[in-house]
């Protein structure tokens, strides 16, 4: 039996590809998920493992729609083995039930892997050379209109003295991590009030 499974990141983004081409090569049952693929908790793959018998095959559109990391892959791929289920991507062509698709399997795995290594080390050095020209990334430094104003009323009610840390914190609806976050934004002398 031709299982697949068809993965996008989003619910905006669109199955119809994926399926079709699962639909051309016979899946009888196709299982689906919108979620990203870094998240292992995938409820369209647990249901299409569950399904998978002896002798049948799990056929997806890629392999990144299966696993993001050659290592998850690998023990997907090791998990079917031992399952004596194939894996088939009708992308890489890649049909573990044969030598040689096992062999095309790692390579595709290893390049891919490579890839997504290269990516990273470019988006670093690209970083790298911006903060050397002066720019600095990340979130701006400074409170929002809203949590200034938070600030300023828990400035307020703390120079009061009239309610505890806990307290001024539960009224303002903050933590109180984000309470002395927000007193020491004010620069307030933070004293004997707990």
């Amino acid at each position: 039996m031709k299982i697949g499974y068809v993965r996008v990141s989003t619910h905006e983004q669109n199955l119809d590809l994926q399926k079709d081409a699962l639909a051309k090569v016979g899946c009888e049952e196709i299982f689906e998920d919108h979620i990203s693929g870094k998240n292992l908790e995938r409820p369209g793959l647990q249901q299409a493992f569950e399904m998978v018998r002896k002798g049948d095959s799990l056929i997806v559109w890629r392999l990144d729609r299966l696993g993001r990391s050659l290592k998850e892959l690998i023990e997907l791929v090791n998990q079917l083995d031992k399952r004596q289920i194939g894996l088939l991507s009708i992308c890489e062509s890649i049909n573990t039930t044969t030598s040689s698709g096992k062999l095309v399997f790692h390579i595709f795995g290893a390049l891919a892997e490579f890839e997504r290594n290269l990516i990273i080390e470019r988006t670093k050095a690209g970083l790298t050379a911006a903060r050397a020209r002066g720019r600095k990334g990340g979130r701006p430094k400074g409170l929002s209109r809203q949590a200034e104003a938070t600030a300023c009323a828990a400035e307020t009610l703390y120079l009061e003295r009239k309610l505890s840390v806990n307290q001024i914190a539960e009224k303002l609806g903050v933590s109180k991590r984000t309470l002395y976050n927000y007193l020491k934004h004010r620069k307030v002398n933070i004293g004997s009030v707990k």
